[in-house]
């Protein structure tokens, strides 16, 4: 079915049901609970889910076949967001043309640039693409300011031309496609539960789909397999006479291509772009993604994405009022000094968290999220004992002590 053998199809439909079922996996708790800030079901933060799912699969094709570890990918997110808002601006906030203009141009900056750092390898190859997006930040911030706004970042304004749209009125038409607004949707209230259904989250949850599909057929085809050919011994395709350049190229282009989608889908539902997309924090946050959630895996770099996202809302909400409440059965020295502690860990703190997560994750499960979970199957897994036949009982004869009798 849709060209996937059954392990490929189930692994689909298991991330199919995840994206389908989100607004209640992420709201386990009603609102009404104390527990109620645990909860991630609102549009704008699983819309980030996905989008930066796309984001992490595209840069595993790069990374998890080719082993190209790439420190300067969100250059093609800034450089997809900055063209996104440009069609909105000149042509119509209609987001179908936004978003294939992202994802094209993304794609050419992406050859250009692969063509470059593709002359070497190893680390050289890491370090020639961080200083790529460096300097593409730094020119969106000084050289490039006319195109990208500088500081203050691109976004819309009444004075568009917007030609495919006409006259806009006294303020700025909402981002839509085809009509529905990004943010039309509605809610579910059902025994203290909120459910939110947003549009704008089920279209950016239906491009993850097409790309993780796209990305499945990747993986199990022949160019997937000269990719990782190219990861397991380069040298040894060479003697054989292949070139693995246009592999590695057409790799880095497709991988760009992803983050420009990517980027495209962040001005679909807020049409801002601006130039901290394009830091070097922002490249190696996709790097943790892929490796936590298991890098060569298909479905590792979405578990990767959600996992990061979601301690992310959690942990940065968390203050001292929400620490106090969660020691709250400690005796109040023992509970003072636990606060102490774990405010280094929450709020701006965070990232001390995803420090020790990433830690943890790359000492005791080298292959991630998806290696953890293989893990827990074989300890649930059962050997059925072997089936004994009707005479299976009957105890077979035994040689005698004493041969000669």
């Amino acid at each position: 079915m849709l060209g996937l053998n059954r392990k490929d199809l189930t692994l689909f439909l298991v991330v199919l049901g995840l994206v389908v079922f989100a607004p209640f996996l992420l709201n386990p708790f009603p609102d009404a609970s104390g527990l109620a800030r645990f909860n991630a079901g609102y549009p704008d933060l699983m819309q980030r889910f996905v989008i930066f799912g796309i984001f992490a699969i595209g840069f595993n094709i790069l990374f998890g076949l080719t082993g190209y570890l790439s420190f300067g990918h969100a250059a093609f997110l800034g450089i997809g967001s900055y063209a996104g808002v440009w069609m909105m601006k000149l042509l119509t906030v209609n987001i179908v043309p936004a978003i294939i203009a992202s994802t094209v141009i993304a794609g050419l900056a992406s050859l250009v640039i692969g063509f470059i750092c593709l002359r070497r390898s190893g680390i050289y190859f890491s370090i020639l693409t961080l200083a790529f997006a460096q300097m593409s930040f730094a020119l969106a911030y000084s050289v490039l300011t006319p195109i990208t706004a500088g500081e203050s970042g691109l976004q819309l304004s009444l004075s568009d031309p917007r030609i495919l749209d006409g006259a806009a009125g006294n303020s700025i038409p909402a981002v839509n496609f085809f009509g529905i607004t990004m943010r039309d949707g509605f809610d579910w209230a059902m025994g203290g539960w909120v459910f939110t259904f947003n549009f704008g989250y089920y279209f950016c949850a239906t491009l993850m789909l097409v790309a993780f599909y796209l990305s499945i057929r990747i993986f199990r085809s022949p160019f997937g397999m000269m990719l990782r050919a190219v990861k397991s011994n380069q040298q040894r395709m060479n003697y054989t006479g292949l070139n693995p350049k246009p592999y590695t190229l057409a790799a880095f282009v497709i991988s760009g291509m992803y983050a420009g989608l990517a980027g495209g889908l962040m001005v679909a539902v807020d049409p801002l772009a601006g130039a901290d997309r394009m830091f070097w924090t922002a490249s190696g946050e996709v790097v943790l993604m892929t490796i936590l959630g298991g890098a060569g895996t298909l479905i590792g770099p979405v578990l990767g994405a959600g996992m990061i996202k979601y301690f992310e809302n959690i942990f940065s909400r968390l203050n001292e009022r929400d620490l106090n409440a969660m020691f709250d059965f400690l005796p109040d020295g023992l509970q003072g000094a636990a606060v102490a502690v774990a405010q280094m860990f929450v709020g701006d703190g965070w990232l001390l968290t995803l420090g020790l997560m990433f830690m943890l994750v790359v000492i005791f499960l080298p292959g991630g999220l998806v290696e953890g979970g293989q893990r827990i199957a074989r300890l649930f897994r059962r050997k059925r004992p072997a089936r004994r036949g009707p005479d299976s009982d009957r105890r077979s004869p035994q040689p005698s002590p004493h041969p000669g009798e």
